[in-house]
């Protein structure tokens, strides 16, 4: 990573394996902020977005099928993120409900196609700390209701924006390194 020295990143599609069809919007949209936040720039989804479905391409898996030369000669850009979503929604369990997104990332060199950095991360409404009243009627009534508004309202959306932090944010023990724009540009990623 720091050989390669990428200073304009292209955020790919991420490639949807939980079951919610907002998932690759919801974790899309949050993508570009940390890293922009790290010093990088970052092409716009919108931008890539348009670009990708007005030569055909429109889903992350043909995304991640395009060579990376090409990648190169369209966007310009020194490297892409590649982004693959395990988990994202709300799910109801015997008595709590849970929202949960889990993503994985890559940073691939659109020069040479070396792999620069490869991570994971998730974030779960499970952290937050939760009061219990009412018994086990309560509780079960409670985690249904969670699970229905969380369901409805897409709570998984603002968990995408924690996850994708987690994952993209700069500077953090084995993540992104700092970018040409950040202040931090140059010195050593902190210790554990």
């Amino acid at each position: 990573f720091q050989r390669a020295k990428p200073a304009s990143l292209l955020v790919m599609p991420p490639l949807n394996n939980a079951p919610d069809v907002k998932a690759t919007a919801g974790v899309w949209a949050h993508a570009t902020r940390p890293l922009a936040e790290a010093g990088y720039y970052v092409l716009p989804v919108t931008l890539v977005d348009e670009t990708l479905r007005e030569n055909g391409v429109h889903s992350a898996a043909e995304a991640g099928e395009i060579p990376l030369p090409k990648l190169r000669e369209v966007f310009g850009a020194d490297a892409a993120v590649y982004l693959k979503i395990n988990r994202y929604g709300t799910t109801y369990q015997l008595i709590a409900s849970e929202t949960r997104v889990e993503v994985e990332g890559r940073i691939v060199d659109l020069r040479s196609g070396e792999l620069l950095w490869s991570g994971s991360a998730f974030a779960t409404s499970a952290e937050q700390a939760q009061q219990n009243q009412g018994g086990l009627n309560g509780l079960l009534v409670a985690a249904l209701v969670q699970q229905v508004v969380g369901t409805v309202s897409d709570a998984a959306f603002n968990f995408a924006g924690i996850a994708q932090a987690r994952l993209l944010g700069a500077p953090r023990y084995n993540g992104v390194l700092t970018g040409p724009r950040s202040p931090l540009y140059g010195q050593p990623p902190p210790a554990r």
